[in-house]
């Protein structure tokens, strides 16, 4: 039941729920109160002092506004709604004195510091501060820490606003980051000065509202008003969370996260954050072709004759999907492959995913279910590396009381659960509590990670996830590994035999699939960004845009169609995905029927409509998948290093750093007593 009560703020009445703080029924009236330590997804700390308010008839000082709740405030005397100033004198006089202790030590870095330009401490300072200062004393200065390659610190600067504690310690799940001492002594420090281990800590940046936190390959490279700032998605992983793409000139210079409740709420992984160095090495910038056993540089023309020449001669052709395929290029492959009386897969990985069974592959729930589960199943997965911000978000379900329970590998998820047994017959005793009344009667969810569905019997391991689902009345979510995976089944880029029919074939057209090996005798074409796996098996290369330099559309792991935006151009001859498959259909006297994107999404939403659906969940049928005898194989997670999962991952120097680190962390013995 919603308490709702009236409040006058600045002479504006409104009813707002009873148990929101001032601060938010500020934010509903639409009048802005500066804050430093107050941030919505975290706990209330109130120790900035900066979104200080007056509340009529209330103590004569003003009240912190993100601590105090509006069923706290007081009526007035006839009754009347209770009265809230956020510009009267009071006020005014003591955000400036809370800004004026705040700039006591702050030092005068601005000309040298990278949060200049998008500092809310400049912003604010401006808005709400003093001319000048009255103290002469001599500023503090604190020993920076050193939190490993991704954090850059520079602690003199900091305000103690304890945002970055309460991130890790509620929002990433570690404890390395404390606050020491008090008064003039008190400073933000790591325990026994360790390096962050977490996947999530590149946050911290965003979240420091001063420049005693940034980050550390990106700075000094650019200032934010010399870039050009796109919205897009990403594809490190298949949670599709919002991205923004900063460029300058033609190279990406940083991501930075964009809040979406519905995915990934307004924090990404560092994957994620720190993956654009890759982007920029080991790049296909031209044409090849192999000749006498050695790639040499082609020209368009060539190359595309050269591979028109091959199918026109091949038995068998297939094609293959990799993991950063917009669905747009995948649809053109599908086209021109069957055109060609081939077979195209995307299950380039094994997984049982059952074709045509929406409900079965993209599942019934929605990622925001999570927030509201009282129950969750973990089958076959490790969410902290398949998806570190889902896993965040089941961490936030647990906090406020959701039991967790996993069948599988035990890891360390940042969170309590009960673990059922890492083999077949824990799922089985899952699948035969089933129609359990308990969790019937609440909201849960079953959560199927890859690694569940890629042994030999997937289809078995998913089916038994369904009727737990069906049985407990749970909605059922499918965690991807790839980017592409949802998208490509939507538009059918399966086929009966698998993989199989794949091994058989003679000419195979390999659209970015670098995670898969093709053995000898086949003729591969390869279409890609990145010179990797899949590039160096290749016969002839020809080199596509990366996901931020074209337009497509990808659909993430619970079926939501999303668009990715073009933010620079692809490198040296290099052409957008689509563009090379209808180029070279036109070479085989096949043209697809297509000009331009927008012709190709015409046909492309004629042929799957609720792709035209943007950033809508999707409500899938559930069709019951027949039961089938599990196996006695263990589970097995489907990703073994977090930072090495695709071509542009391993371009990147900075994730090739953080997986040795993470491997070396693993590996450290304790010492013997």
């Amino acid at each position: 039941m919603s308490d709702l009560r009236k409040v006058n703020i600045d002479g504006q009445e409104i009813e707002v729920d009873g148990a929101m703080t001032l601060i938010q029924a500020c934010e509903q009236a639409g009048v802005e109160v500066p804050r430093f330590c107050y941030h919505e997804r975290l706990s209330i700390a109130g120790n900035c002092r900066m979104c200080l308010v007056e509340v009529v008839g209330g103590p004569p000082k003003p009240a912190a506004s993100c601590a105090m709740q509006v069923r706290d405030l007081r009526a007035g005397p006839e009754g009347q709604a209770p009265v809230v100033k956020t510009n009267s004198p009071m006020v005014k006089k003591a955000r400036e004195g809370v800004m004026e202790f705040l700039l006591i030590n702050h030092p005068l870095d601005c000309p040298i510091c990278d949060q200049g330009g998008e500092c809310d401490l400049q912003d604010q300072a401006m808005a709400y501060g003093m001319a000048g200062s009255r103290f002469k004393e001599a500023k503090r200065a604190v020993d920076d820490l050193n939190l490993g390659p991704l954090v850059g610190t520079a602690m003199t600067r900091c305000i103690s606003c304890t945002r970055c504690v309460r991130f890790t310690t509620e929002v990433a799940g570690i404890t390395q980051m404390g606050q020491t001492g008090r008064g003039e002594d008190a400073e933000i420090t790591a325990y026994l000065n360790e390096t962050l281990d977490s996947n999530l800590q590149g946050n911290i940046i965003d979240l420091c509202p001063v420049g005693a936190l940034t980050s550390k390959p990106y700075a000094f490279t650019a200032r934010p008003w010399e870039l050009t700032k796109t919205e897009s998605v990403d594809v490190m992983d298949a949670l599709g969370s919002n991205i923004r793409v900063d460029t300058k000139g033609r190279e990406v210079m940083r991501f930075l996260p964009r809040n979406h409740d519905g995915v990934n709420e307004e924090w990404i992984s560092d994957k994620t954050r720190f993956v654009w160095d890759g982007l920029r090495r080991q790049r296909l910038d031209r044409p090849y072709v192999r000749e006498n056993g050695k790639l040499r540089a082609a020209t368009w023309p060539e190359a595309l004759a050269k591979a028109a020449e091959a199918f026109k001669g091949a038995q068998k052709p297939a094609g293959i999907v990799g993991d950063l395929a917009p669905v747009e290029a995948i649809f053109a492959l599908k086209q021109m492959i069957e055109g060609q009386g081939g077979v195209v897969e995307c299950r380039t990985d094994g997984a049982k995913l059952p074709a045509g069974n929406r409900g079965a592959y993209a599942g019934t729930a929605a990622i925001e279910d999570i927030d509201t589960a009282e129950r969750i199943l973990l089958i076959g997965t490790n969410p902290r590396d398949e998806s570190p911000v889902l896993n965040a978000r089941i961490r936030k379900a647990w906090a406020h009381g959701a039991e967790v329970a996993l069948v599988g590998h035990a890891a360390d998820l940042t969170y309590g659960y009960h673990h059922m047994g890492d083999d077949r017959a824990a799922l089985q005793k899952a699948v035969d509590m089933g129609g359990d009344d308990q969790i019937k009667g609440k909201r849960s969810l079953v959560i199927v990670g890859q690694g569940a569905l890629q042994e030999a019997d997937g289809a078995a391991v998913l089916a038994a996830a369904q009727s737990i689902a069906i049985n407990t009345e749970s909605g059922l979510l499918i965690l991807h590994t790839a980017a592409s995976r949802v998208g490509a089944m939507d538009v059918g880029a399966t086929n009966e035999s698998g993989m199989d029919a794949v091994s058989a074939a003679d000419v195979i057209y390999n659209l970015g699939a670098d995670e898969v090996e093709i053995g000898d005798g086949a003729f591969v074409i390869y279409q890609g960004s990145h010179g990797d796996r899949g590039a160096h098996r290749a016969d002839v290369i020809l080199p596509g845009a990366a996901y931020t330099e074209e337009n497509g559309l990808f659909v993430n792991t619970e079926g939501r169609p999303q668009l990715a935006m073009r933010a620079g151009f692809a490198p040296g001859e290099a052409k957008e995905n689509w563009a090379i498959l209808r180029a070279l259909s036109a070479e085989l006297d096949a043209t697809l029927p297509f000009d331009s994107l927008a012709q190709l999404r015409t046909a492309l939403i004629e042929a799957v409509p609720h792709l035209a659906q943007l950033d809508e969940v999707i409500e899938n049928e559930v069709l019951a998948l027949d039961a089938a005898p599990l196996g006695k194989a263990t589970f097995r997670n489907a990703i073994k290093d977090f930072y090495l999962t695709n071509p542009i991952a391993r371009a990147s120097e900075l994730m090739a750093e953080l997986s040795a680190q993470a491997q070396a962390r693993k590996a450290e013995q304790m010492a013997a007593e």
